[in-house]
């Protein structure tokens, strides 16, 4: 019997993984940086990197975490599955 739902688990996980990686780069590139060209290259942008998040900006911060941590025990599920 749970070699039954290992085959079920192994036939579906790879869909789980394109739809988890798809939510989580689309997360990824929303979220603003708040950084300008200026401190990459080692000027005063000290104000930009110390704020709150508020509202969406929090929203999307904390689904890309809960997103990376899903991708991360998926993987290691198929890992464990083969």
């Amino acid at each position: 019997m749970i070699g039954f739902y290992a085959m079920v688990i192994a036939g579906v996980l790879p869909y789980i993984q394109i739809i988890l990686s798809a939510a989580l780069v689309i997360c990824v590139l929303l979220q603003q940086t708040g950084a300008s060209l200026g401190g990459a290259f080692g000027g005063d942008n000290f104000t930009a990197a110390y704020h709150t998040r508020r509202g969406s900006e929090k929203f999307l911060f904390w689904a890309t975490m809960v997103l990376a941590v899903l991708f991360a025990l998926s993987s290691f599920t198929a890992v464990l599955i083969q």
